[in-house]
């Protein structure tokens, strides 16, 4: 059973609430990829869900604390949580550089995602900040160097490029709404699977690379909310999707 390391999708938002005179605060911790647990429960993958605030420190320092995993996805998490952790942020000591250490096992054969959102790729007002990272040189995709969100507040559809393609295998027809992707460039020797229709700039949905002997995939949209719709969580071809994505990334070569 191929073990999976996702990376990211949480975070915590502090609120001030005024009531006339009076005022009050709250902070709620918030969990991005339930529908993804869901869908890989009980199938042939065995998921390992790691919060963004633990990865600071718990995402592993060398490759024996990867060597169990056969796919990492790196969703809604920026680069500086993994350059920054305590010691160095803190304390000023030297640590390995994680970013080479994924590229490095990457290239081992590991599988590499990465999943759009707002600390995605180069994210929102450019602060996820992938771009020029050894992560990015496995990608199959460019980062662009600027706020790459591309809003789609009315919901579109995906035009299938190559509908033939294991990994979209079963997944033909209209597909729900997608209400945003990060904007990226398609690397040289990539396949795009997948991408917004022609009328909403034809971006790049789903692409597929390799480095080294490893395999690497970019999907644009998000995990789950917001820029998945409710409809897009709930279709039945969104468990099939991962599902394929996993078992291309994880496949024996």
């Amino acid at each position: 059973m191929p073990n999976v390391l996702l990376v990211g999708e949480s975070w915590v938002s502090s609120a001030t609430h005024y009531k006339g005179f009076d005022q009050f605060g709250s902070v709620t911790f918030h969990l991005g990829a339930e529908p993804l647990v869901k869908a890989l429960a009980g199938s042939d993958f065995a998921l390992t869900y790691m919060p963004a605030h633990e990865a600071a420190e718990g995402f592993p320092f060398d490759r024996d604390g990867l060597a169990g995993y056969d796919a990492i996805i790196l969703s809604d998490i920026g680069a500086n949580t993994l350059l920054l952790p305590p010691a160095v942020w803190l304390h000023s000591r030297t640590v390995p550089n994680r970013l080479k250490l994924i590229r490095d096992w990457t290239a081992a054969g590991g599988g590499l995602l990465m999943v759009g959102g707002y600390f995605s790729f180069q994210g929102i007002d450019g602060r996820a900040r992938w771009r020029r990272t050894p992560v990015e040189e496995t990608l199959p995709v460019t980062c662009l160097p600027y706020d790459d969100r591309v809003e789609v507040p009315e919901g579109c559809g995906a035009e299938l490029v190559e509908p033939d393609h294991p990994v979209l295998v079963g997944l033909g027809g209209a597909w729900p709404p997608l209400l945003g992707v990060n904007e990226v460039e398609p690397k040289p020797g990539s396949q795009v699977l997948a991408r917004l229709p022609a009328d909403q700039g034809g971006h790049p949905l789903l692409v597929l690379g390799q480095h080294g002997r490893g395999r690497t995939a970019a999907w644009t949209s998000d995990i789950g909310p917001h820029w998945l719709s409710p409809d897009f969580c709930v279709w039945e071809g969104y468990g099939r999707l991962w599902k394929n994505l996993l078992g291309w990334l994880t496949a024996p070569r």
